[in-house]
């Protein structure tokens, strides 16, 4: 309480990230005291390997805790930038995620609710959590514990990190994917030669023209003439540029055949990645969406709905990014600093980019993938990646 009597006032500044999505994680908050904006506590930790929104809890847990700690007749303000906790906590947005509820609910006991009121603000105002996730990472990625920096002016107070992050999701729905580190054009000039994916789509097959759903658990199409020829065309480009340093393929006949006409014109060897086939569809295989949609409505609703829900005896998106991220760590781990043809499949081509961006699973409806089309991302060790290419067809013209 304030010597007046009326109740002090906190701002809360929370923020959490994941350098992958997920991938190395942490969280920063910082607790002012609401009148003179005054730095009275911090708080940062490194979680591991959690979503960027797990981090975004564990930052809003620690803050409101900090804030308890100094006085827990306070009201507080949180402020953050994401969107996702704060209408969630707001009880604006139903907090659908498995993996949030707990995280919510222990928000909630962190700080007494009723004096506890949330502003989304621009990430541009939210610097100083940031930041502080971001040593908390750098720190934790070098095996040390994060370390307060001594403030200019001595703090009041300094929070210990709050211990404990939940265990690691396996997908983050509804997750509001954030940049941890300067990425693209703004990274830092001395991060070294990244490892770039070149990623190909395998030409068309007889099910191609048709769209009929065409994934692992069905047969194993080869390519039709009209893919031979992309194939070739892809080839002759590839070879035209010089860059292709290795070729790595899906284990399915269309994408081995595209690879293998790649490595003719190269000169070089097709290795062979399970993990890049693509989704299985189960008893969508071989069917167009129309008669999907007529022969399994509910099914078929159920898995546009939610990249969790599998096709009945197939296999969901959510499953297929965590085989795919996973493949992408061998791929970065053998390759490191070349240039890799990866020839793979709508689903793994997609997943591998929305990796790349930090884009939740439902970004994958938003993609669109033609055959024998031409991808590229670059994958820098300090954990950033940049998208260099999307969808290219121009050689194919």
């Amino acid at each position: 309480m304030t010597e007046g009597g009326q109740a002090r006032r906190f701002v809360v500044e929370a923020d959490g990230g994941s350098r992958g999505n997920p991938g190395p994680a942490g969280y920063g908050a910082v607790v002012r005291d609401g009148d003179t904006g005054e730095v009275l506590a911090e708080a940062a930790e490194y979680l591991g390997r959690v979503t960027n929104n797990v981090a975004e809890y564990r930052g809003l847990i620690a803050g409101l805790r900090a804030a308890a700690a100094i006085d827990p007749s306070a009201t507080v303000e949180v402020r953050m930038d994401s969107k996702l906790v704060v209408e969630q906590m707001s009880g604006r947005w139903q907090v659908k995620h498995p993996d949030m509820k707990p995280l919510a609910a222990e928000a909630r006991t962190a700080f007494p609710a009723g004096r506890v009121q949330y502003r989304w603000v621009p990430r541009k105002e939210n610097k100083h959590a940031d930041r502080l996730a971001n040593e908390a990472m750098d720190a934790g990625q070098a095996g040390r514990a994060w370390e307060p920096k001594p403030p200019p002016q001595a703090s009041p107070v300094t929070a210990a990190p709050v211990s404990g992050a939940s265990a690691e999701p396996t997908a983050d729905q509804g997750a509001e994917p954030k940049a941890t580190a300067p990425v693209g054009w703004a990274a830092p000039a001395d991060m070294g030669k990244p490892t770039t994916l070149v990623l190909l789509r395998h030409g068309e097959t007889a099910l191609t023209p048709e769209k009929r759903f065409s994934g692992s658990g069905g047969g194993d199409p080869a390519l039709s003439e009209r893919g031979r020829w992309q194939a070739e065309r892809a080839a002759a480009s590839f070879a035209a540029r010089g860059t292709i340093e290795a070729i790595v393929s899906s284990p399915l006949r269309r994408c081995r055949e595209t690879a293998q006409a790649v490595a003719d014109a190269l000169g070089l060897e097709v290795r062979v990645e399970e993990a890049l086939r693509e989704a299985d569809f189960g008893s969508f295989e071989g069917l167009t969406f129309a008669e999907v949609k007529e022969r399994q409505p509910e099914a078929l609703n159920a898995w546009l709905a939610s990249p969790r829900t599998a096709p009945p005896d197939g296999e969901s998106f959510v499953a297929v990014g965590r085989r795919v991220a996973a493949a992408r760590d061998r791929l970065l781990a053998r390759y490191a600093g070349r240039t890799v043809l990866v020839v793979s499949h709508v689903t793994p081509i997609k997943t591998l980019v929305r990796l790349a961006l930090g884009a939740p699973t439902e970004a994958l409806y938003r993609m669109e993938l033609s055959a024998a089309a031409v991808s590229a991302v670059a994958f820098y060790a300090d954990g950033n990646a940049s998208l260099r290419l999307f969808n290219d067809t121009s050689h194919l013209r």
